[in-house]
């Protein structure tokens, strides 16, 4: 064996728990400080608590919150993509279409929905000026926003 590369040994070195129990093991420090020990352990002592020395708890639940925020605010979000008062001027559609059915009495996604149930697509075909193609690009952008429309299957 080398000499004086060996770390000096301590055959009595203290052990300190933060709740107060001391004991003497061997070490290489003479003197040993820890937080926990078997003694005031919640595994050992039956205790229900929860045991967070840096904080990692708190950090859970905060990510945790976050986490429930992003989801209640990412649902409202999509709530509000498809809500019925939602104005036909928002799907960008051509400007002649839409100005047709406005001034057919027709400025949310639900009057069209309503006249689409109330009649079928011969209804809104029934608008003075308004033809199948613009029809058809309402559907379009209707689905694409998540819009279920009558008549379609999901």
């Amino acid at each position: 064996m080398k000499e004086n590369i060996h770390p000096t040994y301590f055959p009595e070195a203290r052990v300190t728990c933060a709740c107060g129990e001391t004991w003497t093991v061997g070490s290489t420090k003479k003197e040993i400080r820890v937080d926990i020990c078997s003694a005031c352990h919640p595994f050992f002592t039956g205790e229900q608590r929860i045991v967070d020395t840096e904080g990692q708890v708190d950090r859970f639940y905060k990510r945790l919150e976050a986490r429930q925020q992003y989801v209640a605010e990412k649902e409202s979000r999509e709530t509000s993509k498809t809500s019925p008062n939602r104005l036909l001027e928002e799907f960008e559609v051509a400007a002649r279409a839409t100005k047709l059915l406005v001034d057919a009495g027709l400025a949310t996604a639900g009057d069209l929905i309503a006249k689409l149930e109330e009649g079928g697509d011969e209804a809104v075909l029934a608008i003075d000026g308004f033809g199948r193609k613009s029809l058809a690009d309402f559907k379009k952008a209707m689905r694409r926003m998540g819009y279920e429309l009558p008549g379609e299957e999901a």
